[in-house]
């Protein structure tokens, strides 16, 4: 059962946006009780940080992106969103939708979309 569906991602030229969106099945309950965040992988590196925003709201950046993204959720919806402007080339990369509870627990992936920013 896919639990975390990404949409949104496809080719733009640097300095341009786009924003991802995640949805949330109904399989995972509280969802308005987890932190909610995006992560990305580029080819040949491993999985990193870029965001996450608690059920308070509260936002966190990875130092690349600070600045340039803003990761926002809308819990009736069961959806989080990660706007990307001032897109760069070394932004390329499979991004990816997670899930937890504040404590770690239950965590949830994505199957990732993909973000190529060239000219």
């Amino acid at each position: 059962q896919v639990e975390l569906v990404e949409s949104g991602g496809g080719l733009v030229q640097p300095g341009g946006s786009l924003r991802l969106s995640c949805e949330v099945s109904e399989s995972i309950p509280s969802l308005h009780m987890y932190v909610m965040g995006w992560y990305r992988q580029a080819p040949g590196k491993q999985r990193e940080f870029v965001a996450a925003i608690t059920a308070r709201d509260y936002a966190d950046y990875s130092d690349s992106v600070k600045g340039r993204f803003t990761i926002s959720r809308d819990n009736a919806k069961r959806m989080v969103y990660l706007q990307m402007n001032s897109l760069k080339h070394e932004d390329t990369a499979v991004y990816y939708c997670n899930t937890h509870t504040p404590q770690g627990e239950n965590d949830r992936w994505g199957q990732g979309t993909q973000v190529t920013v060239s000219s």
